[in-house]
């Protein structure tokens, strides 16, 4: 048997998993040992972060103990294992080079905003990276957007090509310099560039020109962490017009990225909650009540009494909204359903009809990710749409899983891995009905596979047959597949995020999914647990006159619930011609399948007093 304890010494082995790389973990545990005078090493591994600590018993136990409540802030240590091993005699404590060994986890974090650090370093005159769009450290910046696999070191990210000046390669080989091991780690005479239509001219002077052709009113398409952004003065309703109608959007609301939380107040009402959002790593676009002659141009949200903000979250931004219009409209750069362009070649050809000018970089995005978008109700922060900032942070789960890939539904399309006590959800990826969609969905599911080194035994997917995320699933070799009922899957999520066993009392109301008697669901009370449910009651079924049609015409569904109820009016926005041509199909049952849906009840209802005759 080892002798484990030599002269009061003793040798503990740690594993860590979580988000423990790309979070400055390793010099956070090199400075505590050096702190402590304990001897041993730290190395990133496949599965985590590996420490062998030596020293004095109690001092080693002091430093284990220490490592979870005193991580670095954008760490998260899901599990943390230390086992005796025979001391070496080591004194001296270093970081080793990693080691390809132990089961790949979810490990990397989300791309983070700009630090204050970072920030005080571009905004500084003395400092080397004055007014660079690029600065980054530890803390901040980007990672699940650069990174093609694990470990994350630099020879895996997009920034490989980028070869550090000795400046950058002294900070990156520093322990305590908070720059230590940031693969992002960049400066004016090593790292990425700014272009302008392609120009290379300077990035202080291509900033400046991109600011005055914003106050000039143009559309600048601008590529950022995970993709591009259209954006134009948000006080100027024909450039905002003009978005609109080479986006092809007609009605949905556009986000607002503001100068800083002074120029939010002056448009939205801010609490202390929603202040905190705005200020996070994440910054999110909140949706938050706007307030009256606000200056903000109408056709930013026809019609909404709220406003979608964020703050700047690049070193980019931040240096272009100082000379630019303090709110531009910064909506992703695609157009209207199309997946977020994020590859310079791909946004020229997609977008090039759009915006006016091109503010690109060549730091390549590998993987594309959204805004994330958030709003606060009754005091508590509810996630809209998961994207940067978030993903591809895990949900912990109460149960261990097999791997599992769960398809989604066809609307605001995201799908989840499940490995171990982990749910890994991706980033909204949108509407699956188009082509380019699709190709994004498969691209980050053979990703998101990879990455986390899952292969799936199972395969959920929704129990519409005509779905293209059911058909896709269908498409793919597993053990198994399991058609889930949509609601019963919008209960079963809400129950895992919130760690209830169940059973529950269930409501779910939306706008379709497919039931088991092969109805159009929408309206459901279900008695429910993660196996299985029971409908206990839901609205009453009325006929859906031209399937979608009637969903994008909500005259049809307002006629529909008056025959229902044996009522008789008009209804605004339909022709005498359409009319009859209604009830024909709900009459004669051509193409007009039953649906209790919430949404479709709403859409009545708004016809009925004149509100939207026709979705935009």
């Amino acid at each position: 048997m080892m002798n484990q304890r030599k002269n009061g010494h003793i040798r503990l082995r740690i594993r860590i998993t979580g988000t423990v790389q790309g979070v400055g973990f390793r010099p956070f545990v090199y400075q505590l040992a050096h702190r402590l005078g304990i001897g041993g090493w730290v190395c990133n591994t496949g599965g985590g972060v590996l420490i062998e600590a030596e020293g004095d018993e109690q001092v080693v136990r002091q430093f284990a103990d220490s490592i979870r409540p005193e991580a670095p802030s954008l760490a998260r240590v899901s599990d943390l294992q230390s086992v005796p091993i025979e001391p070496t005699g080591s004194e001296a404590f270093e970081i080793i080079a990693s080691l390809q060994e132990g089961e790949i986890q979810p490990i990397v974090p989300p791309d983070v905003a700009v630090c204050p650090e970072c920030t005080s370093d571009f905004l500084s005159p003395a400092n080397r990276r004055y007014r660079y769009p690029f600065t980054n450290c530890t803390n901040c910046g980007p990672r699940f957007t650069i990174i093609e696999r694990v470990p994350y070191d630099r020879p895996n990210t997009t920034m490989r090509d980028f070869i550090m000046c000795p400046e950058c390669r002294f900070e990156y080989e520093n322990p305590m310099n908070r720059r230590f091991h940031a693969q992002p780690n960049a400066c004016p005479v090593c790292g990425p560039h700014l272009r302008l239509d392609g120009e290379v001219l300077g990035d202080k002077e291509i900033i400046s020109q991109a600011a005055c052709l914003l106050r000039e009113g143009k559309v600048l398409a601008i590529k950022g962490l995970g993709g591009f952004h259209l954006a134009c003065d948000a006080r100027n309703s024909e450039a905002v017009e003009t978005l609109r109608t080479r986006k092809g959007r007609s009605g949905k609301p556009f986000a607002l990225m503001c100068a800083n939380l002074d120029e939010v107040r002056r448009i939205c009402e801010v609490d202390p909650t929603t202040e905190a959002i705005l200020l996070s790593p994440e910054k999110p676009i909140l949706l938050m009540p706007a307030l009256p002659d606000n200056g903000i141009s109408p056709l930013i949200a026809p019609g909404i009494k709220t406003l979608g903000v964020m703050l700047p979250y690049t070193p980019l931004h931040q240096l272009l909204l100082q000379e630019s219009p303090p709110s531009l409209v910064m909506t992703s750069g695609n157009l209207s359903e199309e997946p977020i362009a994020h590859k310079d070649d791909e946004a020229a050809k997609r977008l090039g009809h759009i915006p006016d000018h091109m503010l690109t970089h060549n730091r390549p995005i590998h993987m594309a990710c959204d805004d994330s978008v958030a709003r606060v109700f009754d005091g508590v922060v509810m996630i809209i749409r998961r994207a940067r900032g978030y993903v591809p942070h895990p949900i912990e789960l109460d149960v261990n899983m097999p791997q599992i890939l769960a398809c989604g539904g066809d609307l605001k399309s995201t799908f989840c891995l499940t490995k171990g006590r982990l749910a890994l959800l991706s980033q909204h990826l949108g509407d699956l009905d188009n082509a380019p969609t699709m190709e994004h969905y498969r691209q980050t599911v053979d990703h998101f596979c990879r990455f986390f080194a899952v292969e799936p035994e199972i395969i959920a997917h929704d129990l519409h047959p005509d779905y293209h995320s059911t058909r896709y699933a269908l498409s793919l070799d597993a053990t198994e597949k399991i058609a889930i009922q949509h609601h019963h899957a919008h209960i079963a999520s809400c129950m895992a995020e919130n760690h209830m066993p169940g059973p529950v009392i269930g409501v779910a109301l939306d706008g379709t999914g497919y039931g088991t008697d092969g109805r159009i669901w929408g309206g459901e009370f279900l008695i429910a647990d993660y196996k299985d449910f029971r409908r206990a009651m839901h609205l009453a079924c009325v006929p859906l006159p031209g399937g979608d049609a009637a969903v994008r015409r909500p005259g049809r569904m307002a006629l529909s619930y008056l025959l229902h109820a044996s009522a008789t009016m008009d209804v605004t926005g339909l022709s005498s011609e359409e009319a009859y041509a209604v009830k024909t199909q709900i009459e004669r049952a051509l193409n007009a399948p039953l649906t209790s849906s919430m949404g479709r009840l709403f859409d009545a209802v708004s016809a009925l007093l004149g509100i939207c005759p026709e979705v935009t």
